[in-house]
């Protein structure tokens, strides 16, 4: 069984001598595993297609219930992203996010959207890397059916909330003066601008999502938000996400 179908790398493992066992996230029939046979000898029509976070137009084939890569045709290689280490390493963390997230043999074009959206954006959109991430994040967390609450206080119901705060187990606004009944986990102080980028994220138009602008201490509230957010909601943690931190400059100590 033959397959055309356009795909974008998650993870790429050496296997052998020459080849690599490819996790792809392909547009007619999700993610799946496939191997790529010769392509790491020199000269393989099929190299440039079996990178990481690589968009290729595939022909995958179908033996025994195993798939291989028998062409690649390479569409985009966001090659502005591979040349700066920082927004590489956020572009391997969207995709160890989405291999998550995304499930064997079950399309799902949102989020593939999402993904190459969010290469896109470190690939060409001047906007900080810190907020491509919180994007990301939120917008992934949503599609996989766990998206925050934002309409006012899940206290009070009050709009805007007094001192507003984000639950992150519960995922909802509260008034700082209503912590005591939202229940136990961490709250997170989010302020005006913060909370307008929340919104935006969450509940805008997904073609927009990087049209806002925000910088500062708004958008380190945003990031440390949404990532938080997503380290309680998915209960585990992510090697390319320390590898990314690893890379942002110290924090200055405060006099």
């Amino acid at each position: 069984m033959h397959m055309r179908t356009k795909a974008l790398v998650l993870r790429e493992t050496a296997y052998k001598e020459s080849d690599k066992i490819l996790t792809l996230l392909t547009q007619e029939a999700g993610k799946l595993t496939a191997s790529a046979r010769g392509c790491r000898k020199k000269g393989s029509a099929i190299a440039a297609g079996s990178q990481l976070l690589v968009w290729s137009d595939l022909v995958l084939y179908e033996y025994q219930g195993r798939w291989s890569v028998q062409e690649a045709a390479v569409e985009r290689e966001f090659r502005g992203m591979r040349r700066d280490l920082v927004k590489l390493a956020l572009g391997c963390y969207c995709g160890e996010v989405t291999e998550l997230l995304a499930v064997e043999g079950v399309p799902n074009q949102g989020l593939l959207s999402l993904l190459l959206n969010a290469l896109h954006a470190l690939d060409k959109l001047d906007r900080p890397p810190a907020l491509v991430k919180a994007a990301f994040e939120l917008r992934a967390l949503c599609l996989a059916g766990y998206g925050p609450l934002l309409d006012g206080c899940a206290v009070c119901g009050r709009e805007p909330p007094e001192e507003p705060r984000f639950h992150l187990r519960e995922g909802v606004l509260h008034c700082a003066p209503c912590r005591g009944e939202v229940g136990d986990g961490i709250s997170m102080p989010v302020g005006e601008g913060t909370l307008a980028a929340m919104r935006h994220i969450v509940y805008g138009d997904p073609k927009r999502l990087y049209s806002f602008r925000l910088t500062g201490p708004a958008l380190e509230r945003l990031s440390a938000a949404a990532e938080a957010f997503a380290a309680a909601q998915l209960e585990r943690g992510f090697r390319t996400l320390d590898f990314y931190k690893s890379l942002q400059p110290p924090e200055m100590p405060s006099k």
